[in-house]
């Protein structure tokens, strides 16, 4: 199996209109579904520009694929071979689409999970057929990021795994198989970076603009080419080995959510969707930064796809 023919994706908020996007640039009739009018009136203006920068990126277009943004969800999954949960991270919900879906799909379509840390196995609990749910976490923008985690659940067969890393690697993207751990590797490695950020800024080591600063060019440059196992043997065993003996017992371990975070939460202060955060934003500023954010994102893409992978 590679690109299916029809794939639906339940869920048009902030990630299922990059992903119907990039799946109907290869050739995919895509059906959105989503249970508001509004939110799908959104996701296709959201899905042009996503669309608009794939053509930036260069990425080949396959004939026959379409998008169609579909408020009825027996219509979005009639006929369809691949079904991509997208909805709010809340388990109740997912389980009860879940169920939805199982009864209407052909018993051969798989029934993938965009969570991006809720157990597999807990969200195929009430299933009759746990087997054919899998994890399928794509990291936000969704078009932009070519990379997917593959996260079996306890009962999720090897064919429906080998089933979807076919899918992934048929459009390009790297197919990212794991065990099972909450939150996958790739939040729980970036919530381990922001929790020692946010710790730094509590003790007032540093502003919050140093801090992406250093993160930006300290880290994220060098983990973008080379990766942190292979940092390791580059730095040195012995010498990780040295400063981790000291380093690692004066790290945070905050076992819950940060002072900081609560506080802002507490006062609606949400980030770029209320216009205040972490910083500040001014009329406008909003949409300018998520546009620098993409550009930037583009324009690494393209230098790291030449890099020879390590």
């Amino acid at each position: 199996m590679s690109i299916p023919k029809v794939a639906t994706v339940i869920g048009a908020g902030s990630m299922g209109p990059g992903i119907a996007a990039l799946l109907a640039r290869y050739g995919s009739q895509v059906r959105v579904n989503d249970i508001s009018e509004e939110v799908l009136a959104r996701a296709e203006k959201v899905a042009a520009g996503a669309s608009a920068t794939l053509d930036e990126l260069d990425v080949p277009t396959v004939p026959g694929g379409s998008i169609v943004f579909e408020a009825d969800q027996a219509k979005a999954l009639d006929g369809t071979e691949l079904v991509i949960e997208a909805i709010p991270e809340k388990i109740e919900l997912k389980k009860t689409l879940l169920a939805q879906v199982e009864a209407v799909v052909g018993d051969d379509v798989i029934i993938a999970t965009n969570t991006s840390g809720i157990p597999i196995s807990d969200m195929g609990k009430e299933m009759a057929h746990p087997e054919r749910l899998i994890g399928m976490h794509w990291s936000n923008p969704p078009h932009l990021i070519p990379m997917i985690e593959v996260i079996k659940g306890e009962h999720t067969t090897d064919a429906v795994q080998d089933k979807l890393i076919e899918i992934v690697k048929a459009f390009g993207y790297e197919a990212v198989v794991e065990k099972e751990v909450p939150g996958f590797i790739e939040n729980r490695v970036l919530y381990a970076i922001m929790r020692e950020c946010l710790s730094l800024i509590e003790q007032g080591v540093a502003t919050q603009r140093d801090l992406d600063t250093c993160i930006k060019w300290g880290i994220g440059y060098k983990l973008a080419v080379i990766g942190p196992m292979r940092l390791l043997d580059m730095a040195g065993l012995d010498i990780y080995e040295s400063v981790a003996s000291y380093l690692n017992q004066d790290l945070s371990n905050e076992s819950g959510v940060s002072t900081r975070i609560a506080e802002l939460t507490s006062q609606k202060k949400l980030g770029m969707k209320t216009g205040e955060g972490m910083y500040t934003y001014g009329e406008g500023e909003v949409d300018a930064k998520r546009d620098d954010i993409v550009r930037g994102l583009v324009a690494t893409r393209k230098v790291l796809s030449e890099i020879k992978p390590v």
